[in-house]
């Protein structure tokens, strides 16, 4: 079994740790960013998409989704903002 690194870095202002290999990756492996219903900073947003976001936000974390029951494969309906921008309603 190999051992993995781990790294420190500031997220949205606060100290979080991240396995190494896997930072900046969210994006990749993130179900909601090739999901026709993913609408971030939209009303329309996914129920399901935003209650990950909103839990992520009230405990710092990063949660990729890689299972999903509502997942249509295809473009997010709205902009999707750039890396280390919020993504919540407007």
């Amino acid at each position: 079994m190999s051992e993995h690194v781990y790294t420190k870095y500031i997220h949205h202002d606060v100290e979080v740790r991240v396995r190494a290999d896997l930072k900046g990756k969210h994006r990749e492996h993130c179900l909601c960013f090739k999901c026709s219903k993913f609408a971030p900073r939209t009303l329309e947003n996914c129920g399901i998409a935003a209650a990950v976001y909103s839990h992520c936000v009230t405990f710092n974390i990063v949660t990729p989704v890689w299972e999903c029951p509502d997942f249509e494969q295809g473009q997010p309906k709205s902009e999707v903002p750039p890396d280390g921008q919020d993504i919540t309603t407007n």
